[in-house]
């Protein structure tokens, strides 16, 4: 079996998002995905990968992905190159199942788990997936909400409300990020007692509402320096946080571990990391208590895996991270229902609930707190039949001549 085509598939409705499918000399074709600057990732991939990719063995994984993510620039980063190799390494691994008639978890070497706790990143419907992230404060309106999960205007208009409604659903953790659009004010580099006051009063509300039965992560997103995000940790000790997510940005290892000594607070990283080592020096300076991986940002199932057993190696529990598209949280769950160290698997209820399904012809199952573990060969899904009908479609070509 051969490549014999790459195609790149954008939808417009969801600008972030890149499909890719590889399509090989036998009829099988490969579905992956990846996620912002979609120009750039499909340039990257036709002009870069294409080139060596074509005419080879599609499930010789391990000599593509060493060749994808090594290259002289781009390597250890989340650009656009390894963004691109993480769509195509998903893709591989979704052929590699589908000729052996293979489960994509069952590849990784079996499922040690048939489910997983999930917990719900109050997004909405439209939040990064028709642009960049949404600022909400308590003056934004519900009213154009596309349905019943608009979670990221309810954190703050409603969050004890919010709260019982996951609960409803079997959900018993939830992560929300009311400091984001105060951190507009200074661009992150202080934060005042009144702001601080603004952004603890979901989550107390969320505790008051439910007490103990709520998890509650708090994501920062990288947005704030090394004071304020140690203030607003010690504002939400009493409160208690499951993890801090992404509390600074992601550049220097010792100011991490610094925040987690003195905040006292467990800390969740990062999502915005690349490769296993981008993840090493954290580890190393016991900077973080759970690892997590976008399987579409560090390059795809291959390396992974890889990170995921790194940090099983440093005794840290991982979670992947899904705010982004389907194929990318059916890979995700992949991994998490193999790896030992795997404690949650992150889900938009939104997402999946709603506009999943306009894209992809089969999603997990999710319900009463739990993703369960799919066993069709490879990832066990498609593309909608009618993508490339759409209207809004662009899809690129490289093939073998």
């Amino acid at each position: 079996m051969h490549i014999t085509a790459i195609d790149t598939i954008h939808v417009g409705a969801y600008p972030n998002i890149t499909f890719v499918e590889i399509h090989t000399d036998e009829g099988i074709v490969g579905l992956g995905e990846t996620f912002r600057g979609p120009q750039a990732v499909a340039a990257h991939i036709h002009e870069g990968i294409a080139p060596y990719l074509l005419g080879k063995d599609p499930c010789a994984i391990e000599a593509h992905s060493h060749y994808m993510l090594n290259g002289y620039l781009g390597f250890a980063s989340s650009g656009a190159e390894t963004r691109g190799a993480s769509a195509i390494d998903i893709a591989l691994w979704d052929i590699w199942g589908k000729a052996t008639n293979q489960s994509v978890t069952q590849l990784l070497g079996g499922a040690v788990r048939d489910r997983i706790r999930v917990y719900n990143t109050c997004a909405g419907y439209t939040y990064n997936a028709r642009g960049g992230r949404r600022l909400i404060d308590a003056t934004s309106d519900e009213a154009s909400a596309e349905g019943p999960y608009e979670d990221q205007i309810a954190f703050m208009k409603r969050p004890a409300q919010l709260a019982h409604s996951l609960l409803e659903m079997g959900i018993s953790a939830m992560k929300i990020w009311p400091f984001d659009p105060l951190a507009e004010i200074n661009r992150g580099t202080s934060i005042s007692r009144a702001d601080l006051a603004k952004g603890v009063a979901p989550f107390k509300a969320i505790r008051d509402a439910v007490g103990d039965r709520m998890d509650l992560m708090c994501e920062l997103h990288s947005i704030w320096s090394l004071p304020a995000a140690l203030e607003i940790a010690a504002a939400l000790r009493d409160v208690g946080i499951f993890w801090m997510e992404d509390p600074i940005k992601m550049v220097n290892a010792s100011a991490l571990a610094d925040y987690r000594r003195q905040s006292g607070m467990r800390v969740c990283a990062s999502e915005t990391l690349a490769t296993r080592y981008g993840f090493r020096e954290l580890l190393e300076k016991d900077a973080v208590d759970y690892v997590m991986i976008d399987l579409s940002w560090c390059g795809g199932l291959t390396e992974s895996k890889k990170i995921a057993t790194q940090a099983e190696t440093y005794q840290r529990p991982m979670a992947p991270h899904d705010c982004t598209g389907p194929v990318v949280l059916i890979a995700s769950l992949a991994l998490a229902l193999n790896a030992p160290n795997a404690i949650f698997q992150e889900v938009v209820r939104a997402y999946y609930t709603g506009w999943y399904a306009e894209l992809v012809t089969a999603l997990p199952r999710i319900e009463n707190g739990f993703a369960h573990l799919m066993t069709k060969p490879g990832l066990g899904t498609e593309l909608q039949p009618g993508i490339r009908k759409r209207a809004d479609v662009t899809v690129r070509r490289s093939e073998l001549t």
